[in-house]
């Protein structure tokens, strides 16, 4: 034990001096989500965390030798030593090959492994790493790598080759977690200019959802990585299902929707180790049909209308996978026996919605460029003062600005909250049901003919309100879509909700915080919409959704008996969007979250697989709480706020802070920390837990 104490010593006394000798000073700054953004400054200067490859070079030889050049460095640049020794933590690398055949348009690996079913008993081929291969050191951080594997007999030299290299960095010697990087360099072996890759999406557009794709352990990171082995040569010998990435990826994201799914076959993947992943659970947080939410036509991904152009049975079929096509059931176009004839009648986008062609048939009814639109815009709040009945202007129009009639609008509602210092326990009647808030329906207002209106609302503000109040508006129309054609479909839409605030006793405009904004909601949701379309703004959620809500109004109507004989469950926004994110991780605390909704409706949120992804690259990692949240809203602990009920919880009522925290944490020992730091003068989170403290918010959910 002391001779290995004494090797670290100098190791470390080596690369000091290595970095004094460069006289390198730390400029790389660490984002707040990376643990040395709050380690010690000396420690991160000595350490220089991160991990960056770069291939500067690959080859193969007659004989079919492959070697790559590469080199390895911290994020400025200064070279790090593979075995670290002269430098802080080792450093693992694996390295993949695989071409693209000329004429083809996915790779074919050639570092592969045979991987054998104990379930089955068949064989089949996965890509993978190579293995026997040998690092030889060509300088500082610098390295030549000849592969194990060699290219077949006769390879194409003049066809697209592809290196992939992934691995860590341990430095969790000191406290720094493990670093994860990967890259690929494409050439050609004849030496000539690179004319054919492989670029349909971009990983950008999955880590909208995705946070950081990566997976395997965290190591392979982004799509570029995942098809050199996710190819059509790959299977799972246990289930028999294609791992090729296209396929994969669709069948993925459909989940609970795959068509085979919903008729009693699940859709499943054995990992390693005989781990069997099921997606079938799967809920897609936007609408499957949004194929641009993946293939974006904006990050200049090579062949990002690849989707539109090269439709093919394998890609469309991976989806709709109770097509046939070599049989041609549940095909329109009968068999197909290949992909030449697909985009014929798939063609990019056709003359009219809902057709044949690929943007046709994957039209949603809402967002149908022939409907008309609906904007509700409040122009003016009147009589906006304590004890008075606000008197809302408001204009009706449609997307042209032409005015629609108010008979044409299936409902349309005002609601009104207050105050903004925190919405939930102002009482607009006793004859109203809903706790801090009151909705009326304005269908009676009075308009004229340019689209101006008026509606008075029948509820006053209570005469002893003090501060800023607000009213929004929610709103929805039918229209009738190709009508007279076998294409014709009734479509209800909601217009975007609008919140207008003001003070009612004169006092400086007060608005209400801002937490979360829509927009981010949208990376993943893409057109956040609840309520039958009525309801699609956070700032509108918030009114309803305040801390005195519960489903205690519909819950005695439950359809399911046991919902019933449960309490009423909490859904204060945060506390409803935190518990809906956490998902499927509240099972492990038999935490299950069930809200009763409209009509009885059961609404178990305890199966949602939340799509961020951890530092080793599995799914459900809600740390990343800038995803939601604002201009660090997180980090702003909402002291002094309104009490959340919660009578599923183990506190009810339960303080602003911890019903936050809590609404992820969920364990009984989280709670019991929490009432114990709280008191009938409030909570002192913050003592421990402000933006600056040894327990920050942002510290304890730092992830890399």
């Amino acid at each position: 034990m002391k001779r290995l104490c004494l090797t670290r010593r100098s190791a470390a006394l080596v690369a000091v001096i290595a970095l004094s000798l460069t006289g390198a000073t730390r400029k790389h700054q660490y984002s707040p989500r990376e643990i040395a953004s709050y380690a010690d400054a000396a420690t991160v200067d000595f350490v220089r965390p991160g991990l960056v490859f770069k291939i500067t070079g690959a080859q193969i030889a007659s004989d079919g030798t492959i070697t790559v050049t590469i080199s390895i460095a911290d994020p400025e640049g200064l070279p790090l030593d593979r075995a670290g020794v002269t430098t802080p933590g080792a450093v693992s690398i694996s390295m993949v090959a695989a071409t693209i055949p000329k004429g083809q348009q996915q790779y074919v690996a050639y570092t592969t492994r045979i991987q054998k079913s104990p379930i089955t008993g068949v064989s089949a081929i996965q890509g993978s790493a190579d293995s026997g291969g040998v690092f030889t050191p060509v300088s500082d951080g610098v390295y030549k790598y000849t592969f194990g594997t060699r290219a077949p007999v006769g390879f194409d030299k003049s066809a697209t080759h592809t290196i992939g290299a992934y691995g860590s960095r341990d430095l969790s010697l000191f406290n720094l977690g493990v670093d994860y990087a990967s890259t690929t360099f494409n050439f050609v072996p004849d030496g000539s200019a690179v004319a054919t890759t492989r670029d349909v999406v971009h990983t950008t557009g999955c880590n909208n959802c995705h946070d950081q794709l990566s997976a395997h352990g965290g190591s392979r990171r982004g799509v570029e990585m995942c098809v050199l082995c996710h190819t059509p040569q790959s299977t799972d010998p246990d289930t028999g299902n294609t791992i090729d990435l296209k396929v994969m990826v669709h069948k993925i994201h459909m989940g609970s929707s795959l068509p085979s799914v919903q008729a009693g076959k699940p859709y499943q993947i054995i990992g390693f180790n005989q781990t069997v992943v099921d997606w079938s659970t799967v809920i897609y947080p936007a609408d499957v049909r949004r194929c641009e939410t993946c293939h974006q036509q904006n990050v200049k991904a090579a062949q990002a209308a690849a989707y539109l152009t090269k439709p093919t049975a394998a890609a469309c079929g991976s989806c709709h996978d109770d097509v046939n096509f070599a049989t041609g059931v549940n095909h329109a176009g009968g068999p197909q026996f290949d992909d030449n004839q697909c985009a014929l009648c798939h063609i990019p986008q056709g003359e009219i919605e809902f057709d044949a062609s690929i943007k046709g048939a994957h039209v949603i009814p809402t967002e149908s460029a022939a409907l008309s639109g609906l904007v509700v815009h409040i122009t003016k709040i009147q009589n906006g003062t304590a004890g008075g009945q606000p008197v809302v202007n408001f204009t009706i129009n449609d997307s042209s600005g032409k005015p629609v009639l108010i008979s044409a609008l299936g409902s349309l509602s005002f609601t009104m909250a207050g105050p903004t210092a925190d919405y939930g326990y102002t009482s607009f009647g006793s004859d109203v049901a809903t706790p801090g808030y009151v909705t009326e329906s304005a269908t009676s207002a009075s308009c004229s003919n340019d689209g101006s209106c008026l509606y008075t609302f029948k509820h006053a503000i209570p005469a002893k309100a003090t501060g800023t109040f607000s009213i929004g508006v929610e709103a929805r129309r039918t229209e009738t879509l190709l009508a007279g054609t076998t294409k014709q479909q009734i479509v209800t839409y909601g217009a975007k909700n609008e919140v207008v605030s003001f003070s009612v006793d004169a006092s400086p405009l007060a608005a209400r915080r801002t937490v979360v904004a829509t927009a981010n909601c949208n990376q993943c949701h893409v057109s956040l919409s609840l309520h039958g379309g009525l309801r699609n703004q956070t700032e509108y959620c918030v009114l309803c959704h305040n801390p005195s809500t519960t489903d205690a109004p519909v819950r005695g109507s439950a359809q399911v008996a046991a919902d019933k004989a449960l309490p009423p469950q909490g859904v204060n926004f945060n506390l409803l969007v935190h518990r809906i994110h956490s998902g499927e991780n509240l099972l492990a605390d038999n935490r299950p979250y069930v809200v009763v909704g409209f009509g009885g409706s059961h609404n178990d949120f305890s199966d949602i697989r939340y799509p961020a992804m951890s530092p080793t690259g599995t799914p459900g990692d809600r740390r990343n709480c800038a995803m939601c949240h604002v201009n660090g809203s997180e980090q702003n602990l909402p002291t002094g706020k309104n009490a959340v009920t919660d009578p599923q919880g183990p506190i009810d009522p339960i303080l602003p802070v911890a019903s936050a925290c809590t609404g992820c944490h969920v364990q009984l020992p989280t709670a019991s920390h929490a009432l114990s730091n709280s008191n009938s003068l409030g909570e002192s989170c913050a003592v421990c837990h402000s933006s600056d403290d040894s327990f920050s918010v942002g510290k304890v959910h730092a992830q890399y």
